[in-house]
């Protein structure tokens, strides 16, 4: 096909296109047309091609068309991506630019919502909010709903309440094409409703142009009439809504018949992994679990818990316990303080010195040794993805290495056993064979699955989940949540587990924490 053969009313045309990324080709092949009247969705499997994609869309990474092929994207310049990743990115920003250790106080706020919407305003709508003053009323900040959270430090923001930001920024930037990747990932219920009228609206109009990205078809806005899905670096459907559902239903059929059989395989890699870890543990395992405090039903315990941001109260009087064995499902709206919560455990958050807590039979604060804490607990964690995002060079086998040792990072050598070990959880994580990846090269979701990995490699009496699936494809989402809970179901590990889909709690987790903000108690605990 000849520029002159592109019918005229198409907006974006890619014909016969690859694009490669830093690592290489990232799309093979690559056709796809979008013309006025529809409104597309792209789909498919974690490391597929849709960051690659939406790369292409932006500009950031090339479409070289080959002998005949060519590219229409009017849109280059002017593409704003919305993703996990540009959210990760945000707050590694913020870290660089922290100044806390030259602040009166210690503290460094950061930048605010309010800096970042007005630095997106063109500069002749600048000049109608001075210093950002009145930004309350501009059209994207009412539609995005972030008003109550304009002037709080961006490092202080849930993930769902950056996701909400980095929309606003993109709208209020008169964005020509939105690229919205996984926009329900981090969202609570409400939030996810809200969200979802917005896309209605946002795919109705006709500025800015809106192209939805999901790894999981599901939630889809009734908007969408055409789908693009992308596995292993080409195009494997593209067309009506229609055709694509009918398609999904054969593919139905075919995963029902596969349950039992990856159920079985499952049950049996993880017996391989845990028998390897006790062997390669020997006689330090049995020294371990037989000091005193270890033999402790009590993990965790908070009492009269309290915990405030500049004169915010987020925690108020929590008491709570928790026992081996007894997984727990946290829950709460966007800024409820979820994630605080799981930090008071971990001692990421300072205020667990200032407050009554106990883990492992040892009160916070008393000369216990964090590597004696650390230990104990795997995590994963968006903070903990950051952390290994601003890491390059490291392998997927040194990711989980790093787990037996507690650090970001791999700073030891390591045996043959551990090596072992590593490929065995990597397996059990869908990567078996893929140990010498590179994890900075990694889509997001993959990402996500090789720390689920590294949390659990040690096979820790606490493992502590704060969206152990943002970014997860149907069948790594799926793979992950059998493994959460045969960890838990099976006596491996305790579970405390926070998410706002209510499709991934695990049939373990009978117990519930949920976090009421602005409410007396703030919080309540019950059954499932």
């Amino acid at each position: 096909m000849r520029s002159s053969d592109i019918p005229p009313d198409t907006i974006l045309d890619f014909y016969d296109c690859s694009v490669t990324g830093p690592d290489g080709t990232a799309l093979l092949t690559f056709s796809w047309t979008m013309r006025p009247n529809e409104r597309w969705l792209v789909t498919g499997p974690n490391g597929g091609g849709k960051g690659a994609l939406a790369g292409c869309l932006s500009g950031e990474l090339p479409a070289v068309p080959r002998d005949g092929g060519h590219v229409e994207n009017p849109f280059m310049s002017t593409t704003r991506v919305v993703s996990l990743e540009e959210a990760a990115s945000l707050i590694q920003e913020e870290r660089a630019l922290d100044d806390s250790d030259f602040t009166e106080g210690g503290v460094d706020p950061g930048r605010t919502p309010r800096d970042l919407v007005l630095s997106a305003l063109p500069e002749e709508e600048q000049a109608a909010f001075p210093r950002g003053e009145g930004l309350e009323a501009h059209p994207a900040v009412a539609f995005t709903g972030i008003e109550a959270t304009l002037d709080r430090g961006v490092k202080y923001l849930s993930t769902g309440e950056i996701r909400r930001v980095l929309l606003c920024r993109a709208l209020a930037g008169k964005a020509g094409l939105v690229v919205l990747d996984d926009p329900f990932d981090g969202l609570d219920s409400d939030s996810r409703i809200r969200v979802a009228g917005h896309l209605e609206t946002l795919l109705s109009s006709a500025a800015p142009r809106v192209v939805i990205m999901l790894d999981r078809y599901e939630a889809v806005p009734d908007g969408i009439t055409h789908v693009l899905e992308l596995q292993n670096g080409a195009v494997s459907f593209s067309g009506d809504r229609a055709g694509y559902e009918a398609l999904l239903a054969g593919r139905a059929a075919s995963d029902r018949r596969d349950a039992a059989r990856r159920a079985a395989e499952l049950s049996g890699k993880l017996a391989e992994a845990r028998s390897r870890r006790e062997r390669m543990e020997g006689v330090e395992t049995d020294a371990r679990t037989s000091a005193p405090d270890a033999r402790e039903d009590v993990l965790v315990e908070m009492r009269n818990v309290t915990v405030e941001w500049s004169g915010r109260r987020v925690i108020d009087g929590l008491d709570w316990t928790l026992r081996a064995g007894e997984h727990w499902l946290i829950r709460g709206p966007n800024g409820s303080g979820k994630t605080t919560f799981l930090e008071l455990i971990s001692g990421d958050n300072p205020q667990c010195y200032r407050n009554e807590i106990y883990l492992f039979g040892r009160r916070r604060g008393t000369g216990e040794s964090i590597w004696d804490i650390k230990e104990r607990i795997g995590i994963v964690s968006y903070r903990l993805h950051v952390e290994y995002r601003s890491l390059s060079g490291l392998s997927l086998e040194e990711v989980i290495l790093s787990g037996l040792h507690d650090s970001i990072g791999l700073y030891q050598k390591c045996g043959e056993s551990e090596r072992e070990l590593a490929e065995a959880w990597l397996s059990l994580a869908g990567f078996g064979g893929r140990g010498h990846e590179r994890f900075d090269r990694l889509s997001y979701g993959e990402q996500r699955a090789t720390l689920v990995a590294r949390a659990a490699v040690k096979c820790p009496p606490l493992l502590i989940l704060d969206e152990p699936c943002h970014g997860l494809d149907e069948a790594s989402r799926e793979r992950v949540l059998s493994l959460l809970e045969a960890l838990g179901s099976g006596g491996v590990s305790t579970l405390l587990h926070v998410t706002h889909d209510p499709t991934e709690a695990l049939p373990c987790e009978r117990r519930v924490l949920e976090l009421r903000p602005g409410q007396i108690p703030m919080y309540a605990t019950g059954e499932r």
